[in-house]
């Protein structure tokens, strides 16, 4: 029971790197769009529920929305990677010189030897597969094996769009509005400059920049969303 169990988290954990891109991209914009929802309606409205309703349809919306958007992006790029793939497998079949003759050129160029060149050159010239990953690798810029399915893609979106979204409305549950507005930034900001953070420990830049850029958008975004509030309930 064990194993099994520490089998299963360690698949979840190498999902989830292979899935890292969408889950930060999936928090932030869940956040930064339903913190502006709900404080542009709590800038409106004394009614704790109608922010909660606010908040939560624009959270699931979202994230369905993010997720299907995620899934068309990644089966759009699957299906143009296989196309190219086999596009370029053909023409591997009937002319396979040029790309023989290109790989012993960049083969050279990377250091190896003559004979190394020749060597490799050989071994893709009998395995016709292995030519055509060095191909899809260094001229078209594509790997052959993909990670991840659409649908995992889009899971990850979901659940990651959808944990950040409950952020910025849970407060608003549990407090009476004008102090989950106050707790609501306050749990917002945290949340926005942690995203910052990984996101910056993620991509190698400066933490501490990422982590105000971040701040930033989601506080424009609530900004954003108190203006409207205001403009709309005083007419």
């Amino acid at each position: 029971m064990l194993h099994a169990a520490m089998g299963a988290l360690r698949r979840l954990m190498s999902q989830s790197r292979v899935a890292i891109g969408d889950i930060t991209f999936g928090m932030e914009d869940g956040a930064v769009s339903v913190s502006g929802l709900v404080f542009g309606v709590a800038a409106g409205t004394n009614d704790s529920s109608l922010v909660v309703l606010a908040g939560a349809t624009g959270a699931i919306a979202g994230a369905v929305s993010m997720m299907a958007g995620r899934y068309l992006d990644v089966q759009s790029v699957g299906h143009r990677g296989e196309a190219l793939l086999n596009t370029t497998r053909q023409h591997i079949a009937h002319a396979p010189r040029p790309y023989l003759d290109r790989a012993a050129h960049r083969l050279r160029a990377a250091g190896m030897t003559l004979e190394e060149a020749t060597t490799v050159v050989e071994v893709f010239e009998r395995n016709p597969d292995a030519l055509l990953d060095h191909v899809a690798a260094y001229e078209i810029g594509l790997a052959v094996q993909t990670q991840g399915s659409p649908l995992f893609h889009a899971l990850w979106m979901f659940v990651a769009d959808l944990i950040a979204a409950a952020v910025p409305v849970i407060p608003f549950v549990f407090l009476p509005i004008q102090t989950a507005v106050v707790v609501a930034l306050v749990v917002t900001g945290l949340w926005m400059a942690l995203l910052g953070i990984a996101r910056g420990c993620i991509g190698g830049v400066n933490i501490w920049r990422s982590a105000v850029q971040t701040m930033a958008i989601a506080g424009a975004a609530a900004l954003a969303g108190v203006l409207m509030g205001r403009l709309v309930t005083t007419h």
